[in-house]
């Protein structure tokens, strides 16, 4: 896939005191790719995440949405410029249904134009309870949308999470450990959309996983980190091909 990144990051690092976490890591993004992002455990892949989302501000390098420097841009800025992400942890609210959890996310754009009076907050309501519905259809959960998420298994609860993330359509998706916990038909369904997301929508996804065989049917091109650093990119033959990666990680990972 050819044609300029929609989100880039330049010769990030980030330490910890005397641990470098990242060091000198560039990685970028294209409009409808879905590129993984593997490692071992302690390689830097959440701590990129949090660089890329604004989570963590990096002690050196600079970041780029669209070609403009975001480095000191805050977490809500990037989310209003179509930037989404979920997080390992599970972050739902146990109290809020499935379909509320999807219209919160759209509620930041506001019910209505200033002075534009009730008619005009009632048709934003109509607008996002059918976006709503559409994402929830389209995710394939549409069954749960009167349900409350602090009940849901955790496979159910990641996707919920993921249609809360694109409720508001994304330009950019980050998704950590997407699959963790999903059955494989669960994981079939999130590949799918995640596919759409990609080639219909023209979405840049970047995801980290430690399901190797899940990224490497899914994801059009994948980068490894070991040790802070890029070890390797390229498309998912040629990094599992490549030695220096089945050494440091592929000879043991499921």
């Amino acid at each position: 896939m050819s044609g300029a990144y929609v989100l880039e990051a330049h010769g990030i690092g980030v330490r910890f005191g005397g641990v470098r976490a990242l060091t000198d890591v560039s990685v970028g993004i294209r409009a409808g790719e879905v590129c993984g992002l593997i490692g071992p455990n302690g390689a830097g892949k959440t701590t990129l995440f949090d660089v890329l989302s604004g989570i963590r501000r990096p002690d050196r390098g600079r970041m780029l949405l669209d070609g403009a420097d975001i480095t000191r841009r805050s977490p809500v800025w990037r989310a209003r410029h179509g930037m989404r992400r979920t997080f390992q942890r599970q972050q739902l609210f146990g109290q809020l249904t499935v379909a509320e959890h999807l219209l919160v996310a759209q509620e930041w754009r506001g019910s209505g134009l200033p002075g534009g009076g009730l008619r005009d907050r009632r048709r934003r309501d109509r607008e996002r309870r059918a976006r709503a519905e559409e994402v929830l259809a389209g995710c394939g959960i549409s069954a749960l949308g009167d349900a409350y998420a602090g009940g849901l298994p955790v496979g159910q609860a990641r996707m919920v999470e993921l249609a809360r993330a694109v409720a508001d359509p994304p330009r950019v998706l980050l998704l950590d450990e997407p699959a963790s916990g999903m059955s494989a038909p669960e994981r079939e369904q999130l590949a799918a959309v995640v596919r759409r997301l990609a080639e219909e929508e023209g979405c840049a996804v970047l995801l980290v996983e430690h399901n190797v065989a899940f990224v490497m049917e899914l994801c059009t091109r994948v980068v490894v980190l070991d040790l802070g650093t890029v070890l390797a990119a390229g498309t998912a033959a040629e990094v599992r091909a490549n030695p220096l990666v089945r050494e440091a990680y592929l000879g043991s990972a499921r």
